[in-house]
């Protein structure tokens, strides 16, 4: 799969939430074009073909960003601000995926122009179904401007 075939961009450093988030994908048939991103540098080098995307062309656009906020390296909340106040990512829809519950996290993401914020439901069920609608909306349901 090239970089411009990918429909979702999964930024999360918990290997155990990102095997929960492509199972639900994949029972809601949304898991063939899912990319990876372990921490939040390489999420901008992907962005931005940098660092270990050096060799690639940057600029691939994703349908959605599924982005957690504590991540190693980069912070997820640096990653919103770096996408959403740079003109070749801003309209990519990114949606924010994290455990935290903190009104601090919530305000700042919606002032660095995040698209939704979700916190991210306890119990297995509850995790499978809500990872299914997100990808449902933002892929199927949601017109995206690019």
């Amino acid at each position: 799969m090239t970089t411009g075939d990918v429909e979702i961009l999964l930024v999360e450093d918990n290997p155990r939430d990102v095997e929960m988030m492509l199972r639900a994908l994949k029972e809601h048939n949304l898991a063939n074009h899912v990319h990876v991103a372990k921490d939040g540098a390489e999420a901008l080098d992907f962005f931005f073909a940098t660092g270990a995307g050096v060799d690639r062309t940057p600029n691939p656009t994703p349908r959605v960003v599924l982005l957690d906020l504590k991540l190693p390296k980069v912070s997820g909340m640096e990653v919103l601000k770096k996408l959403k106040s740079d003109e070749r990512t801003r309209t990519i829809p990114v949606v924010v995926l994290t455990s935290s519950q903190e009104e601090k996290d919530m305000v700042e993401s919606y002032k660095l122009g995040v698209n939704s914020y979700i916190v991210k439901p306890v119990g297995f069920d509850k995790f499978i179904k809500a990872i299914g609608e997100v990808g449902l909306y933002w892929l199927l349901i949601n017109k995206p401007l690019i």
